[in-house]
């Protein structure tokens, strides 16, 4: 994998201080381990065009995926649970911000770090498990997908924090949905 200026993720560590190593880091973290790739990879996944300025490629599915499955490991407390959702945004932002750097694009669809705080803030502090996720995961892409205004708006603050800021902002609706959805049909799910 080479990063946009076509050097290795991790080549010239030594040269510029560990600046490149430290965004390969953030590459690999940014990216899912790299799991982003995948669709790029699959013949016919690799771009199907659903607008003339957008590209499908399934890797915000990816991210999206990778938070449910690492959702049983949040904490039950609501405070641990907020000291990690809070160092997670803030992290991703950050890492998000040196991985859109290194890949030379903005918001580069490899980039799926975002998905997975969203898809967390998306299901944070609600009760329930895996059916609660599974609705939140649906209305998580669909917000993200959408991208209705303020969420939209949030895409073009500058850096990492515009990366992670329109997925957080879709997270939280999903959010209040899924209390609305509790609130009006307890047993529901």
């Amino acid at each position: 994998m080479a990063l946009a200026d076509g050097r290795s993720p991790c080549g010239g560590a030594a040269r510029d201080g560990g600046r490149g190593l430290i965004r390969g880091l953030c590459v690999a973290l940014a990216t899912g381990l790299y799991l982003s790739y995948i669709p790029r990879a699959v013949p016919g996944l690799g771009g199907w065009k659903w607008t003339h300025e957008r590209r499908w490629t399934g890797a915000g599915l990816i991210g999206s995926l990778e938070g449910l499955a690492l959702a049983a490991l949040l904490p039950r407390d609501p405070w641990r649970l907020a000291l990690l959702l809070a160092a997670a945004i803030v992290a991703a932002c950050w890492i998000c911000g040196e991985a859109e750097k290194a890949l030379g694009a903005r918001d580069d669809s490899r980039i799926i770090l975002d998905e997975l705080v969203g898809f967390w803030t998306a299901v944070a502090f609600l009760p329930g498990g895996p059916a609660s996720w599974l609705a939140g995961l649906v209305l998580f892409r669909a917000f993200d997908a959408v991208k209705f205004a303020p969420i939209g708006w949030l895409e073009r603050l500058p850096g990492g924090v515009g990366v992670v800021a329109d997925d957080v902002g879709a997270g939280l609706a999903a959010n209040v949905v899924l209390r609305v959805v509790q609130a009006w049909a307890p047993g529901w799910f």
